[in-house]
């Protein structure tokens, strides 16, 4: 009995509640053997079953700037100009379209990217910024909102699908909120690893057995003492992570199958090998995954900082697009590139930007998006929206609008209270054509 108690007390949580954590660490004292090697077909499985499992056949990949990219060296460079700085504005595949030096490879890849320089917002704060951008709520004090994939994959995914349908590669991200456990993002947090405690030690019929010991346990434990609730969530949950684990399609996970040259293509560091895996992800069959990339809050140095993170960024963001696309998968693939807000135009002493909602931009690919355009402009000196702002929530509308999510949908939070996806946000047209 001694494997049976410890699964139980390693799978809760302080609170006596069931985290996938707690359980895979619980399984992984015993549990595999399983799967063994991938079968010789499996690229042509994940092809088939992409389709398969996703109602509505889309699939989302956000690329996720945490700390707030500067708009003048990302997307919108003012060279020349009292705040351009000393960036240099570089030519694109499409004439007309310049973006700042430092983004060679998304230069070449804009015919398929939609870039939108007229963000507006008003929130200055990392915490609550990042919220918002996630959510299309800002904070409350008593509800938390989920993030805009989780809501989206409440409508979108195929409840007995084996693989988590939202992902975060590198690092937690907002989390599901009233919309409960199952919906919770599964984190990696590096990519270049499966993840930690998902390779059982047994064969499948001894790991089945000993889940149905746990399920008896409770049963006779918890479920007889007035849990019952708490009992049928923490059931859901393992057999949900069960089914992961005994999946062949956590193959998916393995950046060893994909071929060197195109590793280093995407770029042989966190960022762009966890664009590989969101596309290794969504071919599977996932249908929202989060790859994160940290440091872009330049207070100092802006220029010289941007330039470094923008040397891992640029090769991934490109590389995905053009990998999607030769694989027949952009057009159901919505790949969102945004942070929190941008930074102000006037550098300050330490030769950084600080932290500007008032106008930043994003950029869009895939998923019904019309590349090769720029919607909105900021003024000449970056210091407002010049035409056509755009807020967060009209930004989240028009995602769920690529994904054909409803964002006027309400989602009933536990004590009754209807929510909208997305509240009061317009779709952009001209994202659309």
């Amino acid at each position: 009995m001694d494997f049976e108690r410890e699964i139980v007390q390693v799978s809760m949580n302080g609170q006596g509640v069931l985290s996938r954590r707690g359980f895979l660490q619980a399984i992984g004292l015993g549990a595999a053997g399983l799967a063994g090697a991938a079968p010789a077909s499996f690229m042509d499985l994940m092809t088939l079953k992409a389709d398969e499992i996703r109602k509505h056949e889309m699939a989302c990949i956000l690329l996720w700037m945490g700390g707030g990219p500067s708009q003048l060296e990302t997307f919108d460079p003012k060279p020349g100009t009292e705040h351009g700085g000393t960036t240099k504005a570089i030519s694109t595949s499409v004439p007309g379209i310049s973006i700042a030096e430092g983004w060679n490879q998304t230069a070449k890849v804009m015919n398929d990217i939609a870039l939108i320089r007229s963000m507006t917002n008003k929130e200055g704060n990392h915490q609550r910024a990042t919220y918002q951008l996630h959510t299309g709520y800002v904070p409350s004090a008593t509800i938390k909102h989920p993030h805009i994939g989780c809501s989206a994959i409440s409508e979108m995914g195929e409840s007995k699908f084996d693989l988590p349908h939202i992902v975060s590669i590198g690092g937690p991200t907002i989390g599901a909120g009233y919309l409960g456990a199952a919906l919770e993002p599964f984190v990696v947090q590096n990519p270049d690893k499966p993840p930690e405690n998902t390779q059982p030690q047994v064969a499948t019929d001894r790991f089945k057995r000993r889940l149905g010991l746990l399920d008896h346990l409770e049963g006779a434990g918890f479920e007889r003492t007035g849990g019952g609730d708490r009992v049928r969530d923490h059931r859901a949950l393992y057999r949900q992570t069960a089914r992961m684990i005994l999946s062949p399609h956590m193959r998916a996970f393995h950046l060893d199958d994909e071929p060197s040259p195109l590793r280093d293509a995407y770029g042989r560091n966190p960022f762009g090998q966890g664009c590989l895996l969101a596309r290794r992800l969504v071919q599977a069959g996932a249908t929202f995954v989060e790859v994160r990339s940290n440091g872009w809050d330049t207070h100092q140095q802006n220029n010289e900082r941007v330039l470094k993170i923008a040397n891992q960024v640029d090769p991934g963001f490109a590389t995905l697009i053009s990998d999607l696309k030769s694989r027949g998968m952009l057009d159901k693939t919505l790949v969102i590139w945004m942070g929190e807000f941008g930074r102000t135009p006037k550098i300050n002493p330490s030769a950084g930007r600080d932290h500007f909602p008032r106008v930043f931009n994003v950029a869009l690919a895939g998923g019904g998006i019309k590349g090769g355009r720029v919607v909105g402009a900021s003024t000449a000196d970056g210091s407002d929206v010049k035409d056509n702002p755009i807020g967060v929530s009209d930004l989240l509308a028009s995602v769920c609008h690529g994904l054909k999510v409803d964002p006027t949908k309400e989602n009933m939070t536990p004590i009754g209270r209807p929510i909208k996806i997305v509240d009061g946000g317009k779709v952009i047209p001209s994202l659309f054509g």
